[in-house]
């Protein structure tokens, strides 16, 4: 049975389009609606939770500044509606769980770069997106920069 409605979580970092492109083949075969997602993760949660400090205001810059990365990077690509690129807050595998499950999506598409050993046992979204999915998971390969 083809795809109905495709979620693409993206990092907004340059290794994006790739991912993008490969979701845009996936949803053109099988007639899909294609949706994008970014997580913003909370500041507290690179400081392990404990910050002596409010960090309210540099938590809504980094915010507002992933809504214009994100609004940029989806100007890319027509399909992309205004109602189909989401901006949410929160641990990226909740979050794109969470939407997915909303949304009704029957896929999600996420960006992986394959590590192996140490890295991998320090977990990766897309390795962690994959756990516990509500749907199907598509890890895109990239490529190592060279």
């Amino acid at each position: 049975m083809p795809y109905q409605h495709i979620l693409v979580a993206v990092d907004l970092t340059d290794e994006c389009d790739p991912v993008m492109h490969r979701a845009q083949k996936v949803a053109s075969a099988s007639g899909a609606l294609l949706s994008v997602v970014h997580v913003v993760e909370p500041m507290a949660m690179a400081f392990g939770g404990d910050v002596p400090m409010d960090l309210s205001m540099l938590q809504q810059q980094q915010y507002d500044q992933a809504r214009q990365r994100l609004d940029a990077f989806a100007g890319k690509y027509p399909d992309l509606s205004e109602d189909r690129r989401h901006l949410t807050y929160g641990q990226p595998r909740q979050e794109i769980h969470r939407l997915a499950s909303e949304q009704g999506c029957d896929l999600i598409i996420v960006g992986s770069h394959g590590r192996h050993g140490l890295a991998l046992l320090l977990g990766s979204t897309a390795n962690d997106v994959l756990h516990s999915a509500p749907c199907d998971v598509l890890a895109v390969r990239l490529k190592k920069s060279e």
